[in-house]
């Protein structure tokens, strides 16, 4: 690569582009422009991303790249070595013998490259790179939009891509390294993390202004349960939470009447507003319902609270862009504990 000068495949016709737009056959853009991946050999990012997936289709999703781009930059690692570095059976793959060994020493390379990045940029005092977080629902809508702001007023250098899913999509973001960072509502059971509670955010029951619970400052959970419930989706981690919070109060989520499962909070808030059932939701996300009259809110007895999490990979090394969001986003949570 030489300046903005990039080379695209397949090889039948290798020629330099200028600009994505302009180039006949797209398909494999080198993604260092962007700063996202080390420079380093692109072969063996692909290869590298294709064994920790064990998925084409997966790793061309997580690299922006088409399927066919993928296969083609496998099969020249392929041709490198002269062996096999899969075994494609059944539309399954797996690691052959010399893939493990070669996939043992890409993570290796990977990380050397992270280290001299890192060291060179903690050198020259520069904080800048692609991170790529992940939040479930609620607190990517609710929480993380000013912290983000605000981290990017101060490291405008810094890119920071957002994906949103439920708790235990995001978890497995984490585990697959399709993200750098993740951000739940729910604990994590996957001991090979790193989890650290970022604040405590507590849930409370919402019904419309005219149930007969809404003058009610403080109600137990089984009273809530005498009317029409509207739940989170399976996977939620506010579901999650509740369920346990249930089970806990010797509640029998089988006698439950669930009239609806909605997957996000502002859907569940307009069907609670619109007389359709009650719920039990995050405080965090009512405050705008509170303030103009439309919803009200019981305080669960006991009360319901649950922890707001950041979780990573264990790794010997990290971006400085990685450190500086984990401290920002940590003191930013002390800071705003509502």
């Amino acid at each position: 690569m030489d300046g903005n000068l990039l080379y695209c495949t397949p090889p039948d016709q290798f020629h330099l582009c200028l600009n994505k737009s302009s180039c006949p056959r797209p398909l494999a853009w080198e993604r260092e422009l962007d700063g996202s991946r080390p420079m380093a050999d692109r072969r063996l990012q692909v290869f590298h991303t294709v064994a920790r997936l064990l998925s084409f289709t997966k790793a061309a999703e997580s690299l922006h790249m088409t399927q066919p781009a993928v296969t083609f930059q496998v099969r020249q690692l392929e041709e490198h070595f002269n062996t096999r570095l899969f075994d494609r059976t059944h539309n399954r793959i797996s690691l052959t013998d010399a893939g493990k060994r070669v996939y043992e020493y890409a993570a290796r390379i990977f990380d050397l490259y992270g280290e001299m990045e890192n060291a060179v940029r903690e050198m020259t005092g520069e904080i800048s790179g692609v991170l790529i977080m992940g939040a479930s629902t609620t607190i990517a809508e609710y929480m993380l939009p000013a912290l983000l702001g605000d981290f990017k007023n101060k490291y405008p250098d810094v890119n920071v891509h957002l994906k949103v899913s439920n708790s235990e999509g995001i978890v497995s973001m984490v585990e697959n390294n399709v993200i750098d960072l993740g951000v739940v509502e729910s604990p994590v059971m996957n001991k090979n993390l790193v989890v650290d509670v970022c604040r405590m955010d507590q849930l409370v029951a919402i019904v419309p202004t005219n149930h007969p619970l809404a003058k009610r400052g403080k109600i137990q959970v089984n009273e809530l349960f005498e009317y029409p419930y509207i739940c989170r989706e399976e996977g939620s981690g506010t579901r999650e939470v509740v369920a346990e919070y249930l089970q806990a109060s010797g509640v029998q989520t089988d006698y439950v009447n669930v009239s609806m499962e909605l997957g996000s909070p502002e859907a569940i808030k307009g069907a609670v507003e619109a007389g359709m059932g009650v719920s039990i939701i995050s405080r965090a996300t009512i405050h705008k319902e509170l303030k103009l009259g439309t919803l009200a809110a019981l305080t669960l007895d006991p009360t319901l609270e649950r922890p707001f999490s950041f979780v990573h990979q264990k790794q010997k090394f990290r971006q400085r862009a990685m450190d500086e969001l984990l401290a920002f986003a940590q003191g930013y949570c002390k800071d705003h504990t509502e």
